[in-house]
């Protein structure tokens, strides 16, 4: 009989640690069955946001480099050196006119306005375009000594032509007045533009308005 009763307590010990072995194997798997997808999910996350900043960087890259702005320009002061004549070209990144002047150039204000107006009257001049600069070199149209007309386009409504260019759609002539000459351009859309002075040719000198294609 004690025989009997031994081997069943053992009997009963050794199911007891099998159970408990299986709970432990249960409860082990099921952590890891929960870990894994962890693990996943962290693995991808910075891959997400590598390319997220990536993006942006790309996005912002100003146009041919060009960090010109749009707001008005102004330098110098009153010259008495004359206008003497105006050309246009079209370059990869910009339009441009250059305003060139026999002398030292006074000065110059650039900048976007409502509407062009007249020298000294104020008076409106219409402009093709989806919008508009009104440029006033601080320099007179006429000459100093004789007092006659230094520079006066043949069409004051196309002072230079601009047929085919990306950006300038009309430039106009805006009169000349007590030392200040005014021009108009009509441009696709409020843009970008610079304006620089530059010496020559010989004693001259250059007012040089840029005008980005596109921001």
């Amino acid at each position: 009989m004690a025989t009997v009763l031994s081997t069943q307590v053992a009997d009963d010990g050794t199911r007891t640690t099998a159970r408990r072995t299986r709970r432990r194997v249960t409860r082990t798997l099921a952590a890891l069955a929960v870990a894994v997808p962890t693990l996943a999910v962290t693995a991808v996350t910075p891959v997400s946001a590598t390319s997220a900043t990536a993006s942006p960087t790309a996005a912002t890259a100003p146009y041919c480099g060009i960090r010109w702005g749009s707001t008005t320009k102004t330098a110098g002061s009153l010259s008495t050196a004359p206008v003497v004549t105006v050309r246009a070209g079209a370059h990869a990144c910009y339009d441009r006119l250059v305003i060139e002047v026999a002398g030292r150039t006074g000065g110059y204000r650039v900048g976007y306005v409502a509407a062009v107006t007249a020298q000294g009257s104020g008076s409106v001049i219409p402009v093709a375009g989806g919008a508009r600069l009104q440029i006033t070199v601080q320099d007179p149209a006429q000459d100093p000594v004789t007092l006659r007309s230094s520079y006066l386009p043949k069409d004051r409504s196309h002072v230079v032509p601009v047929t085919g260019y990306r950006t300038f759609r009309q430039v106009v002539w805006a009169g000349s007045f007590e030392g200040y000459t005014s021009f108009g351009v009509g441009v696709r859309a409020r843009l970008p533009f610079r304006v620089t002075v530059l010496p020559g040719p010989g004693n001259h000198s250059r007012i040089v308005i840029d005008v980005a294609h596109r921001w």
